[in-house]
C-alpha cells in the first residue's frame, strides 16, 4: 500500500498568509478612524448578539476566549462597548454604546472602499466562490480537530 503524498502548500500557512496581508490592508484604511479591522469585526459580532452571553460572541468570530476577551479590554476603556451580566447570571454579555455606534458609523465608509477596492480587483464571483470555500474549509478543519481531541482521549471516532 502506497502512501499519497501530503498535499502542498500548507493550508494553515496560506490561509493565514493571506489573513496577515488582508489585516494590513484594512488596519491601514481603518487606522485614520481610530480602528483596526479586529475591532470593527468584534464590534459588528457584539451587534448581532446583543444580550448574549460572550461565549456565543467569541464562538461567532471563531476566537478564542483570551484573544476575545484581550481584544475588549481597549473598547471598554474607550467607551465602545459596555459590559453587563448574561442571560443566565452565570455569563457576561456585551453591548455596543451609543459612542461605538458612532465610531462604527465613522469606519464603515472607508471599510466599504476597501471592501469594494479588494474584491472588484478579485472578481466578485470569485470572491463568492472563496468565501463558500473557506466556509467549507472551515468546517473540514473543524471536523479534523473534533476527530483529533477524540483521538487524543482515546475514543473512537466514526
Amino acid at each position: 500500500m502506497s502512501m499519497r503524498p501530503v498535499p502542498r502548500p500548507c493550508t494553515c500557512t496560506t490561509v493565514r498568509r493571506a489573513s496577515r496581508v488582508l489585516a494590513r490592508a484594512f488596519d491601514a484604511s481603518l487606522e485614520p478612524a481610530g480602528m483596526g479591522v479586529t475591532q470593527l469585526a468584534v464590534l459588528r459580532a457584539i451587534q448581532r448578539h446583543e444580550g448574549e452571553a460572550l461565549s456565543r460572541v467569541a464562538e461567532d468570530l471563531r476566537m478564542d476566549r483570551t484573544s476575545f476577551y484581550r481584544a475588549l479590554a481597549p473598547m471598554r476603556r474607550d467607551g465602545w462597548i459596555a459590559l453587563a451580566k448574561g442571560p443566565t447570571g452565570r455569563t457576561r454579555s456585551a453591548s455596543v454604546t451609543p459612542k461605538g455606534r458612532r465610531a462604527l458609523e465613522a469606519v464603515d465608509p472607508a471599510w466599504a472602499r476597501t471592501q469594494s477596492a479588494i474584491v472588484e480587483k478579485f472578481g466578485r464571483d470569485a470572491w463568492a466562490s472563496l468565501a463558500a470555500e473557506l466556509e467549507r474549509l472551515s468546517a473540514c478543519a473543524e471536523g479534523v480537530a473534533v476527530g483529533a481531541r477524540a483521538t487524543v482521549k482515546g475514543e473512537k471516532t466514526s
